[in-house]
């Protein structure tokens, strides 16, 4: 070996080993959180704040607050109470015990059944109104639970599962819903006595459907009457509903689920009220209009003997409330809603009956927000004349976002609403004489509550923009004690309340945003930017709240990540929310792009030119409207996009676009299919073949109109995932691949500093080994296997090539990758610094 190449030999090593200590150095000298945050960490169980308490509920006497806590796995779980008196906390049913009868939800095997629980909140367990007494609901098994003895007794044993139970108002009956019909059993445990009888899968007595539940959050279609002699249930005919198959690929032999679901333009399920005595099985129809296609969301009693029922038209726009007498099906009309020009906003508007006076709240938008009225009417005859408006009890330029409770002992109601800043949520109490509005909370961010039933206690669960989840337990009026606290992940992982922004519509209009930069951004250079959009009347983004960690990890990559809610997104005043009637997609684009130019203008190190962005759900559904109706975007990421509005369910896309054969070019101008030839932008698609929700169906349309189009992309697939692409293993697999896309796409790319074989982007000074990648050196790289054991065995001959990559795997500096269609693709170590 010639001199020369020896002295060449000892300053590459020496310059490899210098690059090493000066990571090294830099690494033990930068500031860093008590732990590394990372993909894997946010979606371990319990995440970074640890499992919140799940199942939360107040005993009818209202002197518990109840509630299950698990570990993270999920594998150790306790039913406790905290006395409203005191403050004191109880284990109410030990962990042994409720392993058996209240399994952990997240443990449910199959994907839809576990979203169904999850997502809809479905109870674990009831208390009796004697509150002595606890039902649980064991996989469909129900348990009777003795509070004075401990013991549970197995109250059904059929094979099929017996869900939604409730007590009897007088304690002395169960009521269940099995295979779609109803059945009620004496609490002793008596014989069991089906209540109706019909057979059909598409026939449900007291049940709900997909579309109900999901469309206008449906929880439960049966009540007993007040005097526990009666149940008024609704009877839903999906016969005429199509079906959607979702295909189970996995296994030798598929199988296929047929799904009900009204697509646009369907039929959907027809319903009616059917009232049965708890002792006989003859059902009572009531009639209550000629409207085949109406919806009825809600129903009740007002009292005994008097039922109540909502009726909303098709379109959405006119809801009216029916006082019906349960013996004879008498019905009249009390109250009429109208919104023209916008819709019942039913995420909001419930009403709450009072129970000691002939009276009822009332939630409107007809003032321009949505506000609370209080309705009298004659408790003695309710059907003898219309409701009567007594007062509106409250008014301003803010929304009420629910009913949170009534003490109507003190006539006073509580309800949460964003007063002051529609990016918090606060609790309120109001007079029921419209006097004496206070503010209960006060901490900048969200706040949640739970009431007893005699509203005098409740439940609050409270997180800031840099405050881990709380939850307390409160007196009206008096102290608050402390229930839980979450880890708290922003000292433990280091995350930052990011910049929260103001800007303007093209009609004067605010918009709220969010900007988070990276931790340490160079004083010279551009900042790619990453917009994080969901942008539909389902979701606000901006709320002062924790960052989503997945943000701070981008940001610490070296991203800044936007968020702006535009007009049709929620919490705000009906014009803003309605600006999208009867159009999908360009009112949104149109407030995102004005308001990245005036973010642009306002932080000029951010690069215009690399902008990237991605959501969900209808965010998905957004990242493909703007990456085919603008070319701002140089990348973009759609994850269970609706591609085509009439593939989705009727009642939540004919709410905001209207109906079919009205909308035609609605409908049309926001298939984000007919698009497909005007993509900008490298695109990845992202979608469960299980999501009952946004069906598969919608991204193998874009599919076939991409690949028409002759426009490339990137798709990933995840095999039966539902919507929400649940799972540890599947959510660490996504949200690597959303951060290597990001990476792949945004980077700023400079031709000295690519590697020649994998193409990677070098983020550091590049290595004189004809600029091959770090990576590379490693061997992680299978282009580079052959080369690197050729460089190794003819420059040294007499070193074992596993020293070197013994070596090269010390480093701070080294990289992860994944071999993916035929390239190198980025997935950093979290605990790397930033090259």
């Amino acid at each position: 070996m010639f001199p020369g190449f020896i002295v060449k030999k000892q300053i590459l090593l020496a310059s490899l080993v210098s690059i090493l200590l000066t990571g090294l150095l830099a690494l033990a000298q930068s500031p860093s959180p008590v732990k590394p945050l990372t993909i894997e960490a946010i979606f371990a169980p319990g995440g970074l704040t640890g499992r919140e308490p799940e199942n939360m509920e107040w005993s009818p006497d209202g002197t518990k607050f109840s509630y299950v806590q698990r570990d993270d796995q999920g594998d150790h779980g306790e039913l406790w109470y905290v006395d409203a008196a005191t403050g004191g906390k109880k284990v109410l049913v030990s962990a042994a015990k409720l392993a058996s009868l209240a399994p952990d939800a997240n443990k449910v095997k199959d994907e839809r059944e576990r979203e169904r629980l999850t997502r809809y909140h479905v109870a674990a367990y009831l208390w009796a109104p004697d509150s002595k007494h606890l039902i649980f609901d064991s996989h469909g098994q129900l348990w009777l639970f003795d509070l004075a003895t401990g013991t549970a007794v197995q109250f059904t044993s059929a094979p099929d599962p017996s869900v939604d139970p409730k007590f009897s108002p007088d304690g002395s009956h169960v009521s269940y819903v099995r295979k779609h019909n109803l059945y009620v059993r004496p609490a002793s445990g008596e014989g069991e006595k089906q209540l109706t009888k019909d057979t059909g899968e598409s026939l449900f007595n007291g049940d709900i459907d997909w579309v109900y539940a999901e469309e206008l959050a449906v929880r439960s279609n049966y009540f007993w009457s007040p005097d526990s002699k009666q149940i008024v249930f609704l009877h839903m005919d999906e016969t005429k509903v199509p079906s959607y198959p979702l295909v189970n690929l996995s296994p030798t032999h598929p199988t296929v689920d047929n799904e009900k679901y009204p697509e646009v333009g369907d039929p959907n399920p027809a319903v009616k009220l059917g009232v049965v005595d708890a002792d006989r099985d003859k059902v009572r129809w009531i009639s209550l209009n000629s409207d085949e296609e109406a919806y009825i969301p809600r129903f009740g009693w007002v009292r005994e003997g008097v039922i109540w029922a909502e009726v909303l038209n098709r379109t959405q726009d006119k809801m009216d409330l029916y006082f019906v007498d349960a013996k004879s099906g008498r019905s009249r009309i009390v109250l009429t809603e109208t919104t023209p020009g916008a819709w019942i906003d039913f995420d909001h508007v419930e009403v709450r009956f009072l129970n000691s006076t002939g009276g009822f709240l009332w939630p409107s938008w007809r003032d321009g927000n949505m506000h609370l009225y209080l309705y009298s009417f004659d408790k003695r005859n309710p059907l003898a004349a219309d409701a009567k408006l007594e007062r509106q009890l409250t008014q301003g330029d803010f929304e009420v976002l629910g009913i949170e409770g009534v003490d109507e002992s003190a006539g006073a109601v509580f309800f949460s609403a964003n007063k002051g800043d529609p990016r918090q949520r606060h609790i309120f109490s109001v007079k029921l004489d419209g006097t004496g509005l206070q503010q209960l909370s006060h901490d900048e961010g969200v706040y949640s509550a739970q009431f007893s039933e005699d509203g005098k206690h409740y439940e609050q669960t409270f997180s800031g923009p840099l405050t881990a989840p709380r939850m307390s337990l409160c007196a009206v009026g008096g102290a608050c004690v402390p229930v839980w606290q979450a880890r708290d992940e922003v000292a433990e992982y280091g995350l930052r309340a990011p910049e929260f922004l103001e800007f303007h519509a093209d009609d004067g209009t605010t918009l709220y945003g969010r900007l988070l930069l990276p931790p340490n951004a160079p004083a010279s250079g551009k900042i790619p930017l990453i917009v994080n959009i969901y942008g539909g009347p389902a979701g606000q983004t901006v709320l002062k709240e924790p960052e989503d960690p997945f943000d701070e990890i981008l940001a610490r990559e070296g991203f800044a990540i936007f968020s702006v809610d535009n007009r049709g997104t929620p919490g705000r005043d009906r014009k803003f929310q309605t600006a999208i009637r009867h159009e999908f997609g360009a009112i949104e684009l149109k407030d995102q792009l004005t308001a990245l130019d005036q973010l642009f203008a306002e932080y000029p190190q951010l690069d215009k030119d690399r902008t990237g962005i991605w959501g969900w759900s209808n965010g998905g559904s957004m990242t493909l409207y703007a990456m085919t109706h603008s070319d701002r975007f140089r990348a973009g990421v759609s994850v269970a996009p609706v591609t085509d509005w009439i593939n989705y369910d009727s009642i939540y896309t004919e709410r905001y676009i209207g109906l079919l054969k009205e909308q035609a070019t609605s409908y049309a101008d926001s298939d984000m299919t007919k698009a497909a030839a005007n993509l900008h932008g490298a695109l990845l698609l992202a979608h469960g073949t299980g999501d009952d929700n946004v069906h598969f169906q919608n991204s193998i349309q874009m599919i076939d109109a991409l690949v028409t189009a002759g426009k490339q992309f990137r798709l990933m697939i995840y095999p039966n995932k539902t919507h929400g692409i649940s799972g540890t293993e599947a959510r660490e697999h996504l949200f690597h691949l959303i951060e290597d896309h990001f990476e792949r796409e945004l980077k700023e790319r400079r031709s000295s500093c690519v590697c020649r074989v994998c193409g990677t982007n070098l983020l550091w000074s590049c290595f004189p080994l004809s600029s091959l990648c770090w990576n590379s050196l490693s061997r992680s790289c299978p282009k580079m296997s052959f080369l690197w054991r050729s460089f190794l065995s003819a420059s040294f001959p007499s070193m074992n090539p596993l020293t070197w990559t013994s070596l090269l795997s010390l480093s701070p500096f080294r990289r992860r990758r994944s071999w993916a269609r035929g390239t190198c693709s980025r997935s950093r170590s979290r605990t790397s610094p930033i090259l």
